[in-house]
């Protein structure tokens, strides 16, 4: 090797030295919080925090919020936020509730048919952003008002309360069971968090979405349907709320019309921080899922601990502007180190082609 040569790959080295432990960190940084979190909470409450019960319960509170998030992912893929998100919930759950109790629907046609009617939701967003140029913040929450106007329509501003016979069992147990000692929406979660895995990271939609996000001119360039493909992530992302708004009214079991803007926030917490993760700079299921979890044990661990009733808002507000932070930060870092990266292949193969001795 020339002395050149020698000079020109040492720095590279170096950088990637460097490249490799801050890798490291920014992936499974987050992992390593949750981690560390739920041993802080342990001892802190050794008797009730480490339980069955307790981790149980984190479980099922959390797997609306967890499902909600993994929905607010696939857009935010593409460089789109969907506020309506938490409208789109309230209104789905109070509609399953209504075709089963005031129109008499077998639970699984109406079940099916809110899911279908999130996603038609979601292509209609889709079709409004990127047909009508409507940016995305506009006008979703535009087509969330008219779905809040909707929600109240049907239920007249009041609740809808199943009568004396209550609702089906079976429609409740989908969320109300357990498998295997676990509530059943933990694994609706996880099986969710697969399936979005393998679209995002191994199917050319997700490669799609993923090259729409960073560069919507290049995608354009090299051949991608960008408008397509971005109503393809709304529509998916409603289905998923639909699914969620299902599970909502099983579990609440009366129709409250304002009860979906409380998961809004905690959803676009828990994508965002989770951009964070796993794929540092861009949205995907696995940092969603270690974004809740870090969210569900600390929020679990403060509330027994004696936390005042403003204390979830103000964790959910504080992580939001971290998680907005961080992942800017991330994507930013992201692309200064693949620069950096083939700016130094670049001189070296350069330097070991015309080293001089």
């Amino acid at each position: 090797m020339s002395p050149s040569s020698s000079r020109l790959t040492r720095p590279a080295q170096r950088h990637g030295h460097r490249r490799g432990h801050g890798h490291f960190i920014g992936t499974y940084g987050l992992l390593a919080l949750t981690v560390l979190l739920f041993l802080l909470f342990t001892v802190l409450l050794p008797d009730t925090f480490p339980t069955l019960d307790n981790v149980s319960s984190i479980l099922s509170n959390q797997s609306i919020p967890a499902i909600l998030a993994l929905g607010v992912t696939v857009p935010i893929a593409s460089g789109k936020f969907d506020l309506s998100i938490g409208y789109g919930l309230g209104l789905a759950h109070v509609l399953v509730l209504f075709l089963i109790v005031e129109k008499g629907w077998p639970w699984p046609l109406a079940c099916l048919t809110v899911v279908l009617g999130g996603t038609l939701a979601g292509a209609v967003n889709g079709v409004i952003v990127e047909f009508a140029r409507i940016d995305a913040f506009i006008a979703t929450l535009g087509t969330g008002s008219i779905m809040y106007a909707i929600t109240g329509w049907i239920t007249d501003g009041g609740r809808i309360v199943p009568g004396p016979d209550g609702l089906p069992a079976a429609f409740t147990d989908l969320y109300d069971a357990r498998f295997l000692g676990l509530p059943v929406p933990a694994f609706y979660v996880l099986g969710l968090v697969i399936v979005l895995w393998l679209v995002l990271e191994r199917l050319p939609f997700g490669r799609y979405l993923y090259v729409i996000g960073s560069n919507p001119r290049a995608a354009e360039i090299i051949g991608i349907p960008t408008h397509r493909y971005c109503v393809y992530a709304f529509a998916c992302s409603s289905t998923i709320v639909g699914f969620a708004g299902v599970l909502l009214a099983a579990q609440q079991q009366i129709g409250n019309p304002s009860v979906g803007l409380d998961y809004l926030l905690p959803a676009f917490v828990g994508a965002l921080l989770g951009s964070t993760a796993i794929r540092p700079g861009r949205a995907n299921a696995i940092g969603t899922l270690v974004a809740v979890a870090v969210l569900a044990i600390g929020l679990a661990g403060i509330g027994q601990l004696g936390a005042q009733f403003w204390a979830t808002p103000l964790f959910n507000g504080c992580t939001l502007l971290i998680a907005v932070g961080l992942a800017g930060y991330s994507a930013r870092r992201r692309l200064r180190t693949d620069a950096v990266a083939t700016a130094d292949d670049d001189g070296t193969s350069t330097g070991t082609g015309t080293g001089t001795p």
